[in-house]
């Protein structure tokens, strides 16, 4: 009660200029990145992780947060307005949304899904508030083989879940454990894999990995394709949007419901404290829920509003789930959460079972805003400049590009001051290029660098304090139980798949 009772006091650090700016600057720039189409919301985090360098820690997590937010809410703008998603959490949502459009109701479209966007993530955000006190208490019985077992589980939950690419990913993951074992030792006071590089003795900086894997392979792969955006411009020219054209109308809130709302919320919660699940899985469940128990499931992919509200509402609330197991076991949820606790690990904020009782007080300040993002950001930005959003996609990729190019490059040197970090931030991203263009999902190689450490460190504790007995790992009920946990995942997701709805038939 008294972690909650200080997030609602952190509301007051909104009121400090500063922050209330880095909040809502982080806000639009999120959403701006999310809504054109080949860039991320983790692409906007990427490049402004170095700026976190001179902020505080309260700012740097409160702008952060925002960014997050908007990233999830974003994406449902050109997903309705010209049918290509901006983010891959809003695929679900441009079945019906770009079916309204088409129907000169894309303003109505873009209402639903901040409605829903709101309410997703206030509610994601609440629970969050509410049970990470809780889930960080329960985390103090997980004793040192139960935390290699749960570091485990959740690197092979992160690597089945990328759906016919298991043995891409796995490899990805692989080469991610690989690079965390590069310079000093866990345990002991010896260099590795150094190949007599000083630079290289304390080993390859967090900031270079992120920025290559996302913000310079993005560069590359954007450069080696052939995009056409002209037919995408015309059609956002002709897009007439009028402010009062996205509020909904009571009548079709009734219709949808409550319990889709929070339904949509509860799946988008729970599935985002999965690692590696991400929105695209929440929205793509919430949409399949609500086409199930609809009493008109053929009107599905036709511009149906309670389509939108089912993935909107879900990938919001994934934000608040998926910063669960970040602050409370150091795994994120997925690529923004991990670029999060880099934001964390940076500050010299460890984030564990001991963060909510002993730095309770600079994380507090970014729950707020997460939950003043979904409350009053999302709502206020359609409203002020949604008419404007649609013209995001007029942009020229080349001068958007080099620009990126440039910060990237820039950000990398300017957050270690090191030129050979900065060249490792090309390496990283000339390496994250290629695997990205043969199949391998990069973000399975960032939680294995990310993980990688630990994971050894806890692997190599257990069995000294067993005298090398691996069965220690199957006999200490806390590991156990997530051995079992990773064998039920395996059933059902590798051995037994799930019978996909076919939505996309659906919808056609």
């Amino acid at each position: 009660m008294d972690f909650i009772f200080l997030v609602f006091n952190s509301f007051s650090l909104l009121f400090d200029p500063v922050n209330f700016i880095y909040v809502v600057s982080g806000f639009i720039i999120g959403t701006i990145f999310a809504a054109i189409p080949g860039l991320t919301a983790t692409l906007a985090m990427a490049l402004l992780l170095p700026l976190t360098y001179t902020l505080s820690v309260e700012t740097a997590l409160m702008a952060c947060a925002s960014i997050y937010m908007a990233g999830m809410t974003g994406g449902s703008i050109t997903a309705t307005t010209i049918n290509i998603p901006g983010a891959p959490s809003s695929m679900m949502t441009a079945l019906d949304g770009y079916p309204l459009q088409l129907k000169g109701k894309g303003a109505l479209a873009l209402g639903h899904a901040a409605l829903g966007s709101m309410i997703g993530g206030a509610l994601g955000a609440l629970l969050l508030i509410a049970l990470a006190p809780f889930v960080a208490e329960l985390s103090l019985l997980v004793k040192t083989t139960g935390k290699f077992s749960l570091l485990a589980f959740a690197l092979i939950v992160v690597v089945i879940a990328q759906r016919g690419r298991i043995p891409q990913a796995g490899l990805a993951a692989c080469i991610g454990l690989m690079l965390a074992t590069v310079g000093l030792d866990a345990m002991e006071p010896i260099t590795r894999f150094t190949y007599g590089f000083a630079s290289l003795t304390a080993g390859i900086d967090l900031m270079p990995v992120i920025i290559g894997t996302f913000a310079i392979a993005e560069v590359l792969t954007q450069a080696s394709t052939r995009t056409d955006i002209a037919a995408a411009a015309a059609a956002a020219n002709k897009v007439k949007i009028r402010r009062r054209d996205f509020l909904p109308p009571l009548s079709d809130i009734r219709k949808i419901g409550l319990g889709c709302y929070l339904k949509s919320c509860l799946i988008g919660y729970f599935v985002g404290t999965l690692p590696g699940a991400g929105g695209s899985m929440g929205s793509f469940l919430a949409y399949t829920e609500a086409m199930r128990t609809s009493t008109e499931p053929e009107t599905f992919g036709k511009g149906n509003p309670k389509g939108i509200a089912a993935s909107e509402s879900a990938n919001n609330a994934v934000c608040g789930g998926a910063m669960v197991p970040m602050l409370t076991f150091g795994i994120p949820g997925d690529p923004i959460t991990a670029i999060m606790l880099g934001v964390l690990v940076i500050n010299g904020i460890q984030p564990g079972p001991q963060l909510m009782a002993g730095q309770a007080g600079l994380i507090a300040p970014m729950l707020a805003a997460l939950l003043f993002s979904a409350v009053v950001l999302i709502p206020l930005t359609l409203w002020l400049i949604g008419p404007y959003f649609i013209k995001i996609v007029s942009v020229r990729k080349d001068v958007l590009y080099a620009v990126i190019a440039l910060l990237a490059v820039v950000g990398s040197y300017v957050a270690t001051y090191s030129t050979f970090q900065m060249f490792m931030a090309l390496g990283m991203g000339v390496l994250a290029f290629y695997l990205r263009r043969n199949g391998f999902p990069v973000i399975t190689m960032l939680l294995g660098y990310i993980l990688g450490p630990n994971l050894e460190e806890f692997f190599r504790r257990s069995l000294a304090l067993s005298n090398g007995d691996p069965t220690t790992f199957f006999t200490n009920r806390d590991s156990l139980f997530f051995v079992l946990l990773t064998l039920v995942f395996v059933y059902f997701l590798v051995i037994r798949k799930p019978a996909e709805p076919s939505v996309v038939e659906t919808a056609k």
